[in-house]
């Protein structure tokens, strides 16, 4: 019984985690190393992430700039900018790309925001699968004798516990990240 609520309490922990990730590559009016978390770009023929060919810093609230360690692959970072799905437009001086971070428009704040809660219900419903896979695992425990009804009880309730505490982290992350959106 403590081995599934062990492993239930892990997955669920990936999940959260998982999402935090997620959230933390969507745009805000802020400059983010993590907004190009998930842009890959073709390095020898690998489709590699931008912070795997090159330093990305942000020296300013509103200006990301990101510098290649291979001047080769300038035009593809600029390239996978400009048709990700961000709206930058960068610029390339030849040894740097600087990017400009407009602040965003009330709709676009609206819409990300919008984006968020999809992705922070999608998390809640990941938890709510584990706490019925672990729950479904529990009752065959029980069925076949290795645990009492009391322990599978008792067991039902942990895994419902930990599923509340998951949920409320993942409410609390999307509560930061729209407050962070909405800023001006």
């Amino acid at each position: 019984m403590d081995a599934i609520i062990k492993d239930a309490e892990d997955r669920m922990k990936k999940s959260a985690a998982s999402l935090e990730e997620e959230l933390a590559g969507l745009r805000t009016g802020r400059a983010s190393a993590a907004m190009f978390d998930k842009l890959r770009v073709p390095y020898y023929g690998t489709p590699t992430p931008i912070n795997q060919v090159a330093s990305i810093s942000v020296p300013e609230s509103r200006l990301v700039v990101i510098q290649p360690w291979d001047k080769a692959v300038l035009p593809e970072i600029e390239k996978a900018i400009q048709s990700s799905e961000m709206s930058l437009n960068p610029s390339n001086d030849g040894k740097v790309i600087r990017i400009n971070i407009p602040p965003l428009t009330e709709e676009r704040r609206k819409e990300i925001v919008k984006l968020a809660k999809n992705t922070a219900e999608q998390g809640r419903v990941a938890v709510r699968n584990i706490r019925r896979d672990a729950n479904d695992e529990l009752k065959k425990q029980e069925k076949s004798g290795d645990i009492s009804e009391d322990d599978l009880k008792r067991g039902e309730d942990q895994v419902q516990k930990l599923t509340d505490q998951y949920i409320e982290q993942i409410n609390e992350v999307l509560s930061a990240k729209e407050h962070e959106i909405l800023e001006i």
